[in-house]
């Protein structure tokens, strides 16, 4: 099955951008989803944005026209580019990948990203 390898998150002021990366360590279907979700303490984790191996993207309502997804098939890699970032933004941002036909949900071990001043 191998691992989500996340890389970026950390400590940004508001207003400010941040990039997150995450990859496989092995090869995965061709037909595939991947994205990011986020989970604040005491909250549901919910979806940021999902993108296929097509290319077609989801964005949650609260992200759009600020968060930008993106992806590597040769790389298998999806990059998720936060700007205009908020306050609410804080969260520990998990990479997520899921392929049919059972869409199991594999996870990364989470970033925090923290917008403060």
């Amino acid at each position: 099955q191998g691992e989500l390898v996340e890389s970026g998150g950390g400590l940004v002021q508001p207003g400010g951008s941040l990039s997150l990366s995450c990859a496989p360590s092995t090869s995965i279907p061709t037909t595939s989803v991947m994205g990011w979700y986020r989970q604040a303490p005491g909250k549901q984790r919910e979806l940021v944005a999902i993108i296929t191996s097509e290319g077609y993207t989801t964005y949650a309502d609260s992200v759009k026209g600020r968060f930008l997804i993106s992806r590597d098939n040769a790389k298998n890699m999806v990059r998720l580019q936060m700007n205009s970032l908020k306050l609410e933004d804080t969260s520990t941002y998990y990479c997520n990948l899921k392929w049919p036909p059972r869409w199991d949900d594999y996870w990364g071990q989470g970033t925090q990203v923290t917008v403060s001043s």
